[in-house]
């Protein structure tokens, strides 16, 4: 199940993981550990003059009040990565926050969805009506090993937050499962990075894990790893049999994708 893939991503990088102070490349920001709610970030970036304000205020495009924001959570204290929290707009531009049992601390990396995958998850929730709705979607029976999983949507002043461990509701289901498609691709995309910078010799273990990921649908959208595939076949940092790895996958999306 997509939901018992989260036992595995990153468990052949332990070592390199738990390397908290391990540079990150240039565009993404280092691991940090997460001491406020996304949301209470930035309320103190005003300090600073006047005319700065101003001067960045003027500059800032206007939101619109009726765009819609997202949030999902999974929990299972059982697994390797036992809590997972993704936010976004509705262009797919947010953030990852994660915990796994390697790691004494809650790490945060930016995220982007892609198109392909936004329009899955914003048709998911037309189809819920899920503002409309107050339908609780936990199934009949539970699984607990599955762990828990929150849903929330934010929009036009507006909000609501569906809980459940497995529905029965194809929808709200799949939406479940879309979002553990994009965490497990965005812990892939963490860990590789890692290891680059601190460990290459175990970039072969995660090009092969991404490989497992892809065969078995666990990847929120394979084309948009086309360009990082790319860069590890050509990176001599990465070793030849993970470079040929990385080669190997890159022919068979580009393939997939014509």
């Amino acid at each position: 199940m997509a939901a018992a893939a989260l036992v595995f991503t990153g468990a052949a990088l332990r070592a390199a993981a738990q390397r908290k102070a391990t540079p990150r490349p240039a565009e993404q920001s280092a691991p940090q550990k997460v001491s406020a709610r996304p949301e209470d970030q930035g309320k103190t970036a005003d300090a600073g003059s006047s005319s700065n304000t101003a001067a960045s205020s003027a500059g800032k495009t206007k939101e619109d009040p009726n765009a819609a924001h997202y949030a999902y959570e999974f929990e299972q204290p059982d697994f390797f990565v036992y809590f997972v929290h993704i936010e976004h707009d509705d262009r797919g531009h947010g953030s990852i926050r994660f915990e796994r049992r390697s790691d004494t601390e809650q790490l945060t990396d930016p995220l982007e969805i892609s198109p392909a995958a936004m329009e899955r998850i914003r048709a998911r929730y037309a189809a819920l009506k899920f503002l409309d709705s107050a339908e609780n979607y936990q199934g009949q029976r539970t699984y607990p090993n599955q762990g828990k999983t929150k849903l929330t949507l934010r929009q036009g002043g507006r909000g609501r937050t569906a809980e459940f461990n497995y529905s029965q509701n194809a929808d709200a289901q799949g939406l479940a499962d879309e979002y553990r498609r994009v965490s497990e691709q965005a812990l892939f995309v963490f860990d590789i990075n890692v290891a680059l910078e601190s460990q290459p010799l175990e970039t072969p273990k995660l090009i092969d894990r991404l490989d497992s990921l892809i065969n078995s649908n666990f990847i929120s959208d394979r084309q948009q790893l086309v360009p990082l595939l790319r860069q590890l076949a050509e990176d001599e940092r990465v070793p030849l049999v993970g470079r040929n790895q990385a080669a190997r996958i890159l022919k068979k999306l580009e393939k997939q994708g014509q």
